[in-house]
């Protein structure tokens, strides 16, 4: 067998090790920030697959080595100074790996080297939908940790010939952080016109908005999410169906409704009713108190709803929601950017405290 050359070996070697370098990024990203099970076993899995080479060839790739010697040890492409957030770290990782494993792909099928190029093609293969799949989970998490503050729940039921789009942006200048959007009252058409409205204008000002009950809607005008109740389209259906960067709230009134929705794929639940409501006079009352307990069984944030207003928001934040749900208290008052105001005023105050 002819001998390997130096500057092939030195080829491998570096592939390699950009190879296992960047996957252990990925993975890290998978495992610590996401605490994605399936994510972080692909990408070990990948990890241990791309690196597996026999003993004599490892021998050969390190005394080839010659780090000091490398031209390119001291090349920075451009940009590559630059401060990263997570998203780009991935992205930047990503393509390493598959640009080494190209390389790897095509190295592999020179005479006499004992390496099988279509395993670096279909991890290369495999790394693009990974890819994908990490990047979404970590849009996903970014708008999960945008689900703070006041959320208003704009209920076409209680407009009184008001314009939504005139609500939503009272309470966006009031300071309500999500607007979700209910509407039982007009056909599928209407209903879309609306939220597409309502979502660009959410869009334009940094507001979270969640779509209620429909799929469909939720879909058509790219929303950041969708809240499903116990009697609509199940949470598991709902997640397969959802783009994976879309974030799902599941309502939720006991500490098992809560922990099936977990399970089933809920990014986040909708706690109530928590105090009596005129705007579901048959919704059950759990009381503030709940809140606590689905606290210390679920790890979801967790959204307060039902009766909330001015008077009792404190109670609700001090039982630990991460967030207030409020209809009657914004689209009832008289100055709808002034009520909007107030209650984050509360909010804030607490959260100082």
């Amino acid at each position: 067998m002819k001998a390997i050359p130096k500057e092939t070996l030195r080829i491998i070697d570096a592939n390699l090790n950009r190879i296992g370098e960047g996957l252990r990024v990925l993975e890290e990203f998978a495992r610590l920030s996401l605490n994605d099970t399936n994510l972080t076993q692909q990408l070990k899995d990948m990890r241990h697959g791309t690196l597996d080479i026999d003993l004599q060839l490892q021998e050969q790739l390190i005394n080839a080595r010659d780090s000091e010697g490398d031209v390119g040890a001291d090349m920075q492409a451009a940009g590559e100074e630059k401060q990263r957030d997570v998203k780009e770290a991935v992205i930047a990782n990503a393509r390493r790996v598959q640009e080494s494993l190209r390389v790897m792909e095509e190295t592999a099928k020179a005479p006499d080297i004992s390496l099988e190029s279509d395993k670096y093609k279909q991890a290369r293969f495999a790394l693009y939908t990974i890819e994908k799949d990490l990047l979404s989970r970590i849009l996903r998490q970014d708008k999960l940790k945008r689900l703070t503050g006041l959320y208003v729940i704009i209920d076409t039921a209680f407009l009184e010939g008001r314009s939504p789009a005139e609500i939503a942006a009272q309470v966006i200048r009031g300071g309500a952080k999500v607007i979700q959007l209910r509407d039982k009252e007009h056909s599928a058409g209407e209903f879309l016109s609306i939220a597409a409205v309502l979502k660009k204008l959410c869009s334009e000002h940094d507001v979270l908005f969640i779509v209620n009950d429909s799929l469909e809607v939720s879909l058509a005008v790219d929303a950041d999410g969708l809240h499903v109740g116990q009697g609509d389209l199940p949470v598991a259906t709902a997640r397969r169906l959802l783009p994976i960067d879309k974030i799902l709230g599941a309502s939720a009134r006991t500490v098992e409704e809560a922990r099936t929705a977990r399970s089933e794929g809920a990014d986040y639940l909708g706690v109530g009713s928590i105090y009596a409501t005129a705007t579901k006079a048959t919704a059950k009352v759990v009381g503030p108190g709940r809140t606590k307990e689905m606290r210390q069984a679920v790890d979801l944030p967790i959204v307060a709803i039902g009766g909330i207003n001015k008077s009792n928001l404190r109670e609700v934040l001090k039982a630990g929601a991460d967030s207030a749900a409020v209809i009657s208290a914004v689209m009832g008052a008289a100055d709808i950017e002034e009520a909007t105001k107030q209650l984050v005023n509360v909010i804030e105050e607490e959260n100082i405290e």
